[in-house]
């Protein structure tokens, strides 16, 4: 059903980068990034752990206020599930395979489309949070002086702001799990190719074929930097090296990359 993506070699640190061909798949990898990172946070114990998974909810709040982002999922996973209907019958696809897939797909747009409203909708009436997060942008506005009650929360005990942490953000787990499975879909979706950039350069034609997603890896160890633009037509990838001061200059030596373009 999906190609396999090659293991990184044990034996050098392999960088990947990722670049989104469209603003929807753009939307879901900042998601992403952000319930991966409160997640991180929620996990460790200190109040400034939690104070920074405060605030990567709040940013997860301000990229769901688009009007439109539940029902552009919504039509995301019911194309997905018309796609894996259609391979009912292959004889090259394993059935319990797709039965597995068809059922997270389901149980992904039953999760998001039985919540109410926009995600994360229901925080908006809990004034204590909405009052931190008006003063989140304010530099040091969540001081102690600004926001006692905030103060004394991250004096309670470290599971019990774990558990209310995790309380807030329980509204926000069907869209959790739909970003999830729509990307690790898509990923799946891609052939890797093994490419060499001359002279530091490597572009593709895509040839109309419409793309969502590329996927680079290079060897970290190379000290370079992949700049990468796309577009229905084609996709560039110049590679750069920081300096000292971390400003990026050409490399002009060929470089050995892998790529996958996700559609």
């Amino acid at each position: 059903m999906a190609a396999s993506e090659p293991r990184a070699s044990l034996h050098r640190p392999v960088i990947l980068y990722e670049y989104p061909l469209n603003e929807r798949v753009r939307t879901l990898l900042r998601l992403e990034y952000l319930f991966r990172r409160n997640a991180f946070l929620m996990q460790r114990g200190h109040p400034f752990d939690h104070h920074h998974a405060l605030l990567s909810m709040f940013e997860i709040m301000d990229v769901t206020t688009r009007q439109d982002l539940k029902s552009d999922m919504l039509k995301d996973l019911e194309r997905q599930r018309q796609q894996y209907l259609g391979y009912r019958g292959n004889p090259a696809v394993a059935e319990s395979a797709l039965d597995e897939v068809l059922a997270e797909v389901e149980g992904a747009f039953q999760g998001l489309n039985q919540q109410l409203g926009k995600p994360g909708q229901t925080l908006l009436d809990n004034e204590w949070l909405m009052s931190i997060r008006s003063r989140a942008g304010i530099p040091g506005g969540t001081c102690e002086f600004d926001l006692p009650a905030y103060y004394a929360w991250q004096h309670l005990p470290e599971e019990q702001r774990r558990s209310d942490l995790m309380r807030w953000m329980e509204v926000f787990q069907p869209l959790s799990m739909t970003v999830e499975l729509l990307l690790r879909l898509l990923r799946d979706s891609a052939v890797v190719h093994r490419n060499v950039a001359q002279g530091g350069s490597y572009q593709q034609n895509l040839g109309g074929r419409s793309y969502q997603l590329l996927r680079l890896r290079v060897d970290g160890t190379l000290g370079v930097v992949p700049e990468i633009t796309g577009h229905r037509l084609m996709v560039l990838v110049r590679y750069m090296r920081p300096d000292a001061d971390w400003k990026l200059r050409p490399v002009s030596g060929d470089i050995a990359f892998e790529l996958a373009l996700c559609a």
